[in-house]
């Protein structure tokens, strides 16, 4: 499945549904998967999260929780096109809140930073039309399924982490 969807993505496009979903339902087959699973980034949309809901039944493997991080739109804009990434040992800072010691060197290899294509505000107020449009009716979905858990996505790392470690141990079993 795999191979499949690097057709897709080698082309430029969107990978279908069905390919994203087979990826999912063979990696949840795996040993490791077992005794549980964290998926980050999936389902993105309703016809995926249906999907999922079919093959977690199929492998009676129980969906027991969703983590949502909510989040203000300006404040992600300025926390996503403010990072800065290393070319030469990959070290991440971001401009205001994590900016080198030199601006545009990486503090430990003087390597460039650079700003990922990803990261340009064009590009990350689009992904949040996207998210608005395809991904946020999955908040009502998982609400209405009684597993939803939403987070503060606004608060600092340290205590955002905490958070979810916080809901991952409530509901460890």
């Amino acid at each position: 499945m795999g191979l499949e969807a690097k057709k897709y993505m080698d082309d430029g496009l969107l990978v279908p549904d069905d390919v994203v979903v087979g990826i999912v339902e063979e990696r949840l087959q795996k040993e490791d998967c077992q005794e549980g699973f964290i998926l980050d980034g999936f389902p993105r949309t309703l016809a995926q999260a249906e999907a999922l809901k079919k093959v977690l039944g199929v492998l009676d493997m129980p969906l027991d929780f969703v983590i949502s991080l909510g989040g203000d739109n300006l404040a992600l804009i300025e926390r996503l096109s403010g990072r800065r990434t290393c070319r030469e040992c990959g070290r991440g800072y971001h401009i205001r809140f994590d900016p080198p010691q030199v601006d545009g060197k990486c503090d430990s290899c003087g390597g460039a930073l650079f700003q990922r294509d990803d990261d340009q505000e064009t590009t990350i107020r689009e992904r949040l039309n996207v998210y608005g449009c395809q991904t946020a009716p999955l908040i009502d979905y998982y609400k209405k399924e009684g597993i939803l858990v939403t987070l503060n996505g606004m608060e600092g790392i340290p205590q955002v982490w905490a958070n979810i470690q916080k809901v991952l141990d409530e509901h460890q079993g």
